[in-house]
């Protein structure tokens, strides 16, 4: 272990974010991608003993909304051990009832400062969805769902517009953070400032992460 590194029981990075104020929260979060990019995360393998630390009540700092894709691993990418941020992953990031749910649990119940919804390059969902909308094939069984829940955002940049799939990605994480930050019982804390809502975009060619919607 390298001297940088906290030992498993001990304080590290994030620890000082739980409980903290959302601007806290996510210097937290970019300050664990820093990390992640300059190849010196601080979190290691020892699952037995990390686990054991976290296996009391859960306090984590933030929870984040992120698309399924398997190159965006997001404990990972921000540098997080266990028990410090909730994960929520769909395709496309779309946010449904379960997950919306999901989330006001984690805000009201936890109290986590921060909500993140982070988008990514390439995105798979974003591509099916622009391919639909431009053959007039809406996709057979729940992936219908997702595609009609991203179809907005790839209208209001132009399904015909050559740079419609990054565009559409952008203004997707937009939405989402935009109907979040709408749902009546998040509407409180954020006002109050005691919660708030961000969306980021993660480029898989350099793995870091920009703020498209700082709170």
């Amino acid at each position: 272990m390298s001297a940088s590194r906290a030992t498993p029981l001990g304080p590290g990075p994030g620890d000082r974010a739980r409980g903290g104020t959302p601007r806290v929260a996510l210097a937290e979060l970019l300050a664990g991608n820093r990390r992640f990019v300059s190849g010196q995360p601080v979190h290691g393998h020892d699952v037995t003993a990390a686990a054991a630390s976290a296996s009391g009540d859960q306090q984590p700092y933030a929870v984040l909304l992120g698309c399924i894709d398997s190159r965006v691993p997001l404990e990972a990418i921000f540098d997080q051990t266990f028990g410090s941020i909730c994960v929520i992953r769909t395709g496309g990031h779309v946010l449904d009832r379960a997950v919306l749910g999901s989330i006001e649990y984690v805000v009201d119940v936890l109290g986590v400062p921060l909500v993140m919804v982070l988008g990514h390059e390439r995105c798979g969902a974003v591509d099916a969805t622009v391919g639909a909308l431009r053959t007039g094939r809406r996709p057979d069984g729940a992936l219908a769902h997702l595609v009609d829940r991203i179809a907005p955002a790839v209208t209001e940049v132009g399904v015909d517009d050559p740079q419609v799939q990054p565009l559409a990605i952008r203004r997707h994480v937009r939405r989402t953070v935009a109907a979040l930050r709408a749902d009546p019982i998040l509407s409180a804390p954020l006002a109050a400032g005691r919660v708030a809502v961000a969306g980021a975009l993660y480029d898989l060619s350099t793995g870091e992460v920009a703020l498209l919607d700082p709170p």
